[in-house]
């Protein structure tokens, strides 16, 4: 692989004439990148697809071809992408669904709005992976035929199918059988993956799941314990279970009331309080007495987010810098509340609200200045952060690779901190790609030993065209002749 040319073809500068004579000699790596391209023109990627077939898919889904440009029997995977797309013709199924190779049958059984011929074509496919597939995707009246097949796989499927309807996925979800299987199949293992895939589709009836609170399978009760749409009677039996992940699984779910999120928040075990934490109507009290317990670190919790402002205040102001670090996470804080914790006198405090926009270069120099290795790669990810401060950070001793890394990855960044990075191995590739990079640093790193610095010095929108063009012209230039 050539990972300049790779990198040329990704250039976001690269003029539309040097796109044309790249997609003439493209191989199959640099016609990769350039399908990806977003300003690839429809007439640009006819041309790259003739070039290069396997470029037809990534083609496909950027929507850069038409069902006019493709044929399904020379080019399948491309006529697979564009019906997985909904911009084939349907017509292409019926070719497809013949195609010897078990995975386009696979995939095209995955495709919406198949004609009812392939669908049943489908169904009798003599590869199990196939049936599972269409049993996954399609429609009502396909998948409830499905619920009577012989094997686990293809009735776990239907039982994740939230198209199937709800009387079929209560009759899997209680026997692991549609309503008409054979006596034959209810000797086949895997029972309860099927039940778990019924329990976790929100097609399946509450009154069919509520009886599995007290199932003996951990895994069982663990699916139960997360579906939003739980009666309280249940959520108070799954907080007693005597399984912690069950009651993790419990303290997240949205269906669990305040008496149950009050009896989770004295649970003895940190899983389950850490996951209570992010449940997103838990009580302020409550949150406050679990930031003190159960470790959540630097985290953006729902409740947090959803906070008002009476409460975003209050909890500026707890005495836990746990509690403040919790708020310091949002990005939308009060300028007061903002740059109150910008002073605060805890360092996990500092670091959560370092990368909040409207510090001033000041504030965020203090922070730097008095919390050190524990603030600076924050402070470096503050949007709003200057040429100046970002070079004044790349300077300091001892260098931190974090810090370098999002220098080199930073809009602000000037030349001079660039250049710093480049000493860092983590952060060269982003910083040779960084269009604040000098022009003849940007060509000398083409050379580089590395091929991700070497690539990304190639896709940098500052590269000179003359370079571009040197390097197409090198490209068109047949081996053992010169120009």
């Amino acid at each position: 692989m050539n990972h300049v040319l790779s990198g040329l073809a990704a250039n976001t500068a690269l003029p539309s004439e040097l796109v044309d004579r790249l997609i003439a000699v493209a191989d199959a790596d640099v016609a990769d990148e350039l399908a990806g391209r977003e300003d690839l023109r429809h007439a640009q990627a006819v041309a790259l697809f003739a070039r290069a077939r396997e470029s037809g898919v990534r083609l496909a889904y950027m929507g850069k071809l038409t069902a006019a440009d493709v044929d399904p029997v020379a080019d399948p995977d491309t006529a697979l992408a564009l019906l997985d797309e909904g911009r084939g013709s349907p017509e292409w199924a019926r070719v497809l669904v013949v195609d010897p190779v078990a995975w386009r049958r696979e995939k095209l059984a995955a495709c919406r709005g198949l004609p009812d011929d392939v669908v049943e074509t489908l169904a009798a496919d003599s590869e199990r992976d196939v049936v599972v597939e269409l049993a996954l995707w399609t429609t009502a009246a396909a998948v409830a035929r499905l619920a009577d097949h012989p094997h686990a796989e293809v009735r776990r499927a239907v039982a994740a199918n939230e198209a199937t309807p709800p009387p079929v996925l209560a009759a899997l979800l209680l026997t692991g059988e549609g309503p008409g299987a054979s006596r034959e199949s209810s000797q086949e293992s895997g029972i309860e993956s099927i039940q778990v895939a019924a329990l976790r589709n929100p097609a399946t009836p509450t009154e069919a799941v509520v009886g599995f609170a007290d199932h003996p399978a951990t895994w069982i009760r663990r699916t139960l314990a997360a579906r939003p749409d739980l009666p309280p009677q249940v959520c108070l039996r799954l907080a007693a279970d005597p399984v912690p992940g069950v009651r993790a699984d419990l303290a997240e779910n949205p269906a669990i009331g305040e008496d149950v999120i009050r009896v989770l928040a004295g649970d003895g075990h940190r899983w389950v309080r850490r996951s209570l934490a992010y449940h997103p109507r838990v009580p302020i009290d409550v949150l406050i007495e679990l930031a003190a317990t159960s470790e959540l670190g630097g985290v953006r919790l729902p409740r947090v987010s959803a906070a008002s402002r009476a409460e975003m205040e209050e909890l500026a102001r707890s005495r836990d810098p746990e509690v403040r670090a919790l708020v310091a996470q949002r990005r939308d804080l009060s300028p007061a509340i903002r740059d109150a914790l910008a002073c605060d006198p805890d360092a996990k405090v500092v670091k959560s609200v370092a990368p909040h926009r409207g510090l001033t270069e000041g504030r965020l120099r203090a922070m730097a200045d008095r919390y050190g290795v524990m603030v600076l790669a924050k402070v470096a990810a503050n949007p709003d952060a200057t040429p100046e401060l970002l070079e004044h950070l790349a300077r300091r001793s001892p260098p931190l690779h974090k810090v370098f890394k999002e220098i080199a990855r930073h809009r602000n960044a000037s030349a001079d901190a660039l250049i710093a990075c480049l000493a860092d191995r983590h952060a060269k590739p982003p910083a040779a790609l960084h269009p604040a990079l000098p022009p003849r640093v940007i060509v000398q790193l083409l050379s580089d030993p590395e091929p991700r610095v070497a690539g990304a010095a190639a896709a940098n929108p500052s590269l000179p065209r003359t370079v571009m063009e040197d390097l197409v012209a090198r490209l068109e230039t047949p081996a053992g002749t010169s120009g």
